[in-house]
């Protein structure tokens, strides 16, 4: 383990397989076995799933593929002033909703989910992205996981992810969002998590910034978001190389055209890159 570690990351990130290795859809163990029904009972049993399903609508029926949220944009019910504002408190593990200076209700604002490294949280990353916020006019979401990282960086998409629906259907009914200044964005082991999600939910989220990630965890890929990355040559924890550079090159092969933001530095994500990425958001909606 290095023996200081920059911002709220840590070294588990880098032994992550490639997710087309790594990354499938769990199957069902077992098959019950009956006797073959009747055509009639056939059609019957279709047409009950039909029914079934069709009150769902798209968006929840969305929700059972592996990574796709059902929350959908939808009016705002309520009016919030600028400042912060806690969604979610669980033991101190908060969920905050940021609305920057100047913030009015009856105006469309650009928004930005901003997911924390491992061993981070929603204050902690608050604190690292609301200079970057306020001088560019951009509402946060801000959420911690429940425990170190986020669910499907170690295992599938469950009770994070989960959350992370509820809570985006909170900032609906709170924020007046500007759809096509929509961004999901993360550092470390959340730009790996938030990429996913960016790229999975690509009819939802207009943008996706990755600072430092470390690696794509599904193929599931709908739509065509804009594409930011950001990744430091010196990279000890989630080295270039083999981190931001391969994601770059997969995204170019699959027709992508991601702005690369490359420097000279470690695993970190600075405040003037934070705001770069922000007005990039801005001027390519």
């Amino acid at each position: 383990m290095p023996a200081s570690l920059p911002n709220d990351c840590s070294p588990h990130e880098v032994s992550r397989p490639d997710s087309r290795q790594h990354h499938h859809l769990r199957q069902s163990e077992s098959t019950v076995r009956s006797q073959p029904a009747s055509p009639a009972r056939r059609q019957l049993l279709g047409a009950a799933a039909l029914l079934a399903a069709w009150p769902a609508g798209p968006a929840a029926l969305a929700a059972t593929e592996a990574g796709r949220f059902s929350v959908r944009p939808q009016p705002p019910s309520q009016r919030l002033a600028a400042g912060e504002h806690v969604l979610s408190d669980q033991d101190g593990r908060r969920a905050l909703l940021y609305l920057p200076p100047g913030y009015d209700p009856d105006r469309p604002t650009p928004f930005q989910l901003m997911l924390h490294g491992a061993r981070g949280d929603g204050d902690r990353t608050l604190a690292q992205q609301r200079e970057a916020a306020a001088a560019n006019g951009v509402a946060l979401l801000c959420p911690s996981t429940r425990s170190g990282t986020w669910d499907a960086i170690r295992g599938n998409f469950a009770h994070d992810f989960e959350q992370l629906d509820s809570l985006l259907g909170r900032c609906f009914e709170r924020c007046n969002i500007d759809t096509a200044r929509f961004a999901v964005a993360g550092f470390s082991d959340g730009a790996s998590y938030g990429i996913s999600l960016g790229l999975i939910n690509g009819d939802l989220f207009s943008h996706v910034i990755a600072h430092s990630p470390g690696f794509i965890i599904a193929d599931n890929w709908h739509g065509r978001p804009k594409v930011f990355i950001s990744h430091g040559t010196a990279d000890e924890v989630l080295p270039f190389e083999r981190c931001g550079k391969v994601i770059h090159e997969r995204l170019l092969a699959a027709g992508y055209a991601p702005r690369f933001d490359v420097f000279d530095g470690g695993h970190v994500a600075a405040t003037e890159l934070r705001s770069a990425a922000l007005a990039w958001m801005k001027a390519t909606a």
